[in-house]
């Protein structure tokens, strides 16, 4: 496996928008997400303010999209990016157990509805994952905390309840799933992570704190500071110049993440500006390689 031109971490309508310019300029390139594409697009009752589409419902517009992709041959790979490493003059993408390098990133992860908890950051590889498959094993026979975002989640969690002797599960959503004996489904909300040098217990909102070895924080998105170090924010959002480039070489972004309006139009014209922008880039790196 070589070095991508492009990652693109995120499928909403950002997302959609790079991977088609991408494809349409022929650039070896990777999408992450999910191939149910958007849920906050899915779930829209009426959208009546995209171009073309007047007073669609967002199963309409989700229904566009997917048509589009499909026809273009698009792949999406669904798992779950961990973080992104600087490496010189490229990137790596982890994403689950796997390694991908990438001269190029997209971001377009929208704006993740839950915070970290205070602790968490500060305790991401001492006690702390976004990644059951990865990290799972260091757990063997051990107590954990697992919190839960998304259904589609589940699995992991029942793979974590192979390993671990007793799991504490805070499933962020109505109605979860039926999991093994050592599975201990909480209503409770988790406010904080704390220790030593490692983890050692999760505080809860009712002000109990439960003694485990690790927590798992299973969502949608993670921080982005604990996506990407050194990406520079503003209020909540990814600093980004009108060629949607970030401060960090290689690094784009567009969508929800940049700012606000949280609109799809805006999104998805973001989307082709960042596509182009990588464009661009990789043309200039070429040409000082050539050069040279």
């Amino acid at each position: 496996m070589g070095v991508y031109d492009c990652c693109i971490i995120g499928t909403g309508p950002a997302g959609i928008s790079a991977a088609l310019n991408l494809k349409i300029h022929n650039k070896d390139f990777l999408w992450f997400g999910t191939k149910n594409l958007s849920d906050k697009v899915v779930k829209a009752e009426k959208i009546r303010n995209y171009p073309g589409i007047p007073e669609a419902s967002g199963e309409t517009l989700q229904a566009a999209f997917r048509a589009h992709i499909d026809e273009m041959g698009i792949g999406i790979t669904e798992a779950m990016v961990n973080s992104i490493l600087p490496m010189g003059d490229h990137y790596a993408v982890i994403a689950g157990p796997d390694f991908y390098e990438t001269k190029t990133v997209i971001l377009t992860t929208g704006v993740a509805q839950t915070g970290t908890l205070p602790g968490e950051s500060e305790y991401l590889g001492r006690g702390v994952s976004y990644c059951a498959t990865c990290d799972g094993g260091l757990y063997r026979g051990k107590t954990i905390a697992v919190v839960c975002g998304n259904r589609r989640f589940e699995h992991e969690v029942r793979y974590l309840s192979e390993l671990a002797a007793k799991i504490y599960y805070f499933p962020l959503y109505k109605d979860p799933g039926a999991f093994a004996d050592n599975v201990e489904v909480r209503k409770d909300r988790p406010v904080s992570v704390g220790g030593g040098f490692r983890v050692t217990g999760i505080t809860l909102r009712g002000g109990e704190t439960l003694p485990v070895d690790g927590t798992f924080f299973l969502r949608d998105s993670i921080s982005l500071g604990s996506l990407l170090p050194k990406l520079e924010t503003e209020d909540g959002h990814i600093a980004v110049n009108r060629g949607m480039e970030t401060n960090l070489e290689g690094v784009f972004a567009a969508g929800d993440c940049t700012g606000r309006p949280y609109q799809y139009a805006k999104a998805v014209g973001e989307g082709n500006v960042a596509a182009h922008g990588v464009i661009e880039y990789l043309d200039r790196k070429a040409a000082g390689k050539t050069e040279a």
